[in-house]
């Protein structure tokens, strides 16, 4: 089954509403999604509407993408099919949101204080659907809309990163925090975009032993050779593969929407079934 199981919505930092996307994967040629929102799950049900009140043949696997440190490593983890109502799931998205506003609250600040650029909170939290999760994206967009740069990449350059005396480090969950909730959450934890993080293989190899369950190996950023590493690496570990575009907005330059349908194998669906069959007959 052709599909895509990382895709953002504007309850995150992507450009689309939920309804937008059905549609692009739709059009795509795409029978399987899963919206992976950083730090919240509220497109699901949105998306979840639409399908059912357009009679929409698409299956619509419930995701997540929790954003975590380690040392000096940001670590994303994938969660797909967790229970959203456990007490701890909750928790853990009130954490990740509470972190997230006083991170953009701070830095804000700063930026005020210390550059002279005014940015009310309440603009940056308008560029995100309502109880979506703010983050740097937004930061750097309102930092150009405030006139503080040219243009977003100029304000990432300038005052989102760690040696600018303006930003502020979010206090955030560890990868170990993340994948634990989601596992006992009856979810499946998957480390997303391995590649960024070079110490992935001992990273994985601990993770697991809290419940990380697979591998990102398909994504747009891995080359071939990349996937095989990571996809062997799975083997190897007895974990599962899974893939996603990382979908956020179109890419103009080859005029490609969703980028899942190029890439991403369509056995991974039933990989990704197959495994939470396996969980809950485990419960």
């Amino acid at each position: 089954m052709k599909g895509d199981f990382h895709i953002h919505t504007y309850y995150s930092d992507g450009v689309f509403a939920p309804e937008k996307i059905v549609d692009l994967v739709l059009e795509a040629g795409l029978q399987a999604i899963s919206l992976t929102d950083h730090d919240n799950v509220l497109s699901h049900k949105v998306a979840q509407k639409y399908i059912q009140e357009n009679s929409i043949d698409l299956k619509l696997i419930q995701g997540i993408e929790v954003n975590t440190l380690y040392k000096e490593y940001e670590v994303h983890i994938l969660g797909y099919f967790p229970n959203v109502e456990k007490s701890d799931f909750k928790n853990l998205l009130k954490v990740q949101q509470q972190a997230r506003i006083k991170q953009t609250k701070e830095i804000l600040g700063l930026l005020s204080k210390k550059e002279g650029i005014k940015i009310k909170f309440e603009d940056v939290k308008g560029m995100v659907a309502e109880g979506g999760s703010i983050g740097r994206p937004h930061i750097a967009k309102a930092i150009t809309n405030a006139g503080g740069t040219s243009n977003i990449m100029e304000a990432y350059k300038k005052y989102i990163h760690r040696n600018s005396p303006v930003y502020v480090e979010r206090k955030t969950v560890s990868p170990f925090d993340a994948v634990e909730v989601i596992y006992d959450s009856g979810g499946i934890p998957v480390i997303a975009h391995p590649y960024d993080i070079d110490i992935a293989e001992s990273l994985i190899k601990e993770l697991m032993t809290y419940g990380l369950l697979g591998i990102e190996a398909y994504h747009r950023k891995h080359s071939p050779a990349i996937v095989e590493y990571f996809s062997s690496m799975a083997e190897n570990l007895g974990l599962i593969v899974t893939g996603g575009s990382d979908f956020h907005v179109p890419n103009i330059m080859n005029g490609q929407i969703i980028l899942g349908k190029n890439f991403i194998p369509e056995w991974i669906y039933d990989k990704l079934i197959n495994e939470k069959k396996r969980i809950d007959m485990a419960i």
